[in-house]
């Protein structure tokens, strides 16, 4: 363990090298700098000129929102309509049928909300077609919506009152063009000399050595898995995801896997720190993000190190630990410290089966799809953090008797309430859908097997529904593998939770800045708060925790804590 411990401490330290400049650049892109992809500038002005759009005009909180939600809608309807008529169209040498329209409906929201839920397998249920045109594309345009949001969000903290928070097309973009589709562009290349396969030939037939045909799947893999990384997106081209040896080739594409995913949520703190000219904020940020992804790792990477103890019951040697469900040629450690990267993020990207893990790893990832913060999804998870901040802000001034205020504007009881509301919508939204979902599974005519929803009932049987909605609402996209997702019920409700979780944090965050930038700019004093300083870091990580538990306690008591309590 302990290789393997210094192994993922090498790997975040060349992600933090990465991260810094890259911080530095994403400055130079938002705040129109001069950058060495300004090349690209011809190319831009002419999408705008088609578009008739004007990128230098600056735009209010409730237009740049508006703009953000109506391009949501463009993309719905063309990509709705690809995977229903897939089985019709072209670039399907599988000849995979079209899929049911509820099916299609949670795909089409899963992918535009950056959630990447599948309820169908990529090889199986998607022709290339809708990998590419759909799948893909989706990634890429739900990153820089998100992308954009996040910036939108620590402009308003610098602009004087009246004036806008910059233009959402600008930044939607250039978030395309300068950041996502470069970085893109350079991981599939490293990946296809690994080994990725991108390829628009059908499924290749082999025959093995005990003489049985054998059809091996492929396609345009190397196309979709470095925006699937880099956006914080998770979607699989195979149903395996990155235990797929052809998303994932080698240990050295792993470890290329774990950098990029964490590579622009940790560039996107430190352009917090350039953008508002507070290096020491952005630095107690990344520590307080730091400090949570480390509470995430230890009690999942111990958990799994352990094993089953119903297994060891058996007289079976677990040296190497809970192996079930786990990538067999990474290790348990790896694999688990890829999980907990995953749910922090929260990408949803998985190399191992979460649903074998152990009870106590499963607390720590609700906990941590839940939080969503811990450098959280690109540009999400500044905001979900941003809700903290201002929780914290506020209560941390009343402690000391003093106005709460942050960044020289004042926040209120609306901002306040703001932010609560999204907090608490947050769990209210996968927790009411789970126990509709407990209902009908208990009341359904002939009990659950007619359902044929789960394989483990019980606490693992609750906690594999919560899981779902919980992955959901936070924009995670992983799940249990035992659970018969692919029905009505649960592509509906899925969806309710996806929409909800991404969009409602977004419209909190625009509200919050629109309030606060009604508000005159107040000069920092002896007695305002130091929201740069590793005690207020210190306050703002324990705000955290204490809020995820409150909320998420009693829930958790009844699924994986129960669940574990059993096993000993």
């Amino acid at each position: 363990m302990l290789a393997d411990s210094c192994g993922f401490v090498l790997i975040f330290l060349v992600t933090l090298v990465l991260a810094v400049p890259l911080g530095a650049y994403m400055k130079c892109v938002y705040n129109n700098d001069k950058s060495f992809l300004d090349f690209l500038k011809p190319v831009e002005k002419l999408i705008f000129k088609f578009c008739s759009i004007d990128p230098e005009k600056s735009m209010n909180w409730k237009q740049y929102l508006l703009a953000l939600l109506t391009i949501q809608l463009i993309w719905i309807l063309p990509a709705f309509t690809v995977l229903m008529l897939q089985g019709k169209l072209f670039l399907n040498p599988a000849h995979i049928p079209g899929m049911e329209w509820s099916l299609a409906l949670n795909s089409v929201v899963s992918f535009l909300t950056s959630t990447n839920l599948q309820h169908y397998s990529g090889e199986s249920g998607a022709s290339y077609l809708s990998q590419v045109a759909v799948f893909t594309f989706l990634q890429f345009v739900s990153a820089a919506t998100s992308l954009a949001a996040g910036v939108a969000i620590v402009r308003g903290l610098t602009a004087d009152p009246g004036t806008g928070v910059g233009n959402f097309f600008s930044d939607f973009l250039r978030s395309c063009t300068r950041v996502l589709l470069p970085l893109s562009v350079i991981v599939a290349v490293i990946f296809m000399a690994g080994g990725m396969p991108m390829t628009f030939k059908g499924a290749h037939k082999i025959i093995t050595l005990q003489g049985d045909t054998v059809t091996v799947a492929k396609g345009p893999v190397a196309s979709m898995i470095p925006i699937k990384e880099l956006g914080s997106n998770g979607g699989g081209f195979f149903g395996a995801n990155d235990a797929h040896p052809f998303e994932n080739p080698s240990f050295a594409t792993f470890v290329i896997h774990f950098i990029i995913v964490l590579l622009l949520p940790m560039a996107f703190i430190f352009f917090i720190g350039y953008y508002l000219n507070r290096k020491k904020f952005a630095w107690m940020l990344f520590g307080v993000m730091t400090a949570g992804l480390l509470l995430l790792i230890i009690p999942i990477v111990k958990e799994e190190a352990k094993g089953n103890p119903r297994i060891t019951a058996m007289g079976i040697n677990q040296s190497a630990g809970n192996m079930e469900g786990k990538e067999v040629r990474f290790g348990v450690d790896y694999s688990a410290f890829y999980c907990a990267e995953n749910v922090a993020i929260p990408a949803g990207t998985v190399a191992s089966v979460h649903d074998s893990y152990m009870p106590l790893s499963s607390t720590a990832m609700l906990i941590g799809m839940q939080i969503d913060a811990f450098f959280g999804g690109l540009g999400t998870g500044w905001i979900n953090m941003f809700m903290y901040l201002i929780i914290a802000v506020f209560i941390g001034t009343l402690m000391i008797g003093r106005s709460p205020e942050l960044f020289g504007k004042k926040i209120g009881t609306k901002e306040m309430q703001v932010a609560v509301s999204v907090s608490v919508l947050q769990i209210l939204v996968p927790v009411v859908l789970a126990a509709i979902a407990c209902f009908v599974y208990v009341n359904k005519t002939g009990g659950g097997n007619t359902l044929g929803w789960l394989s483990n009932k019980g606490p693992h049987g609750f906690t594999t529904m919560l899981y779902e909605f919980v992955s959901s609402a936070a924009g995670n996209g992983s799940n249990f593998a035992g659970l018969g997702n692919n029905t009505l019920f649960w592509n509906l409700t899925t969806s309710i939770a996806m929409l909800s979780g991404r969009f409602v944090p977004i419209a909190g965050a625009f509200m919050i800045i629109g309030l606060m930038k009604q508000k005159k700019f107040i000069p920092a004093s002896l007695g305002t708060l130091q929201t740069d300083s590793a005690t207020f870091g210190v306050f703002l990580l324990v705000m955290i925790l204490i809020l995820s538990a409150l909320s998420l306690f009693v829930i958790l008591m009844a699924g994986p804590m129960a669940e574990h309590f059993s096993l000993h």
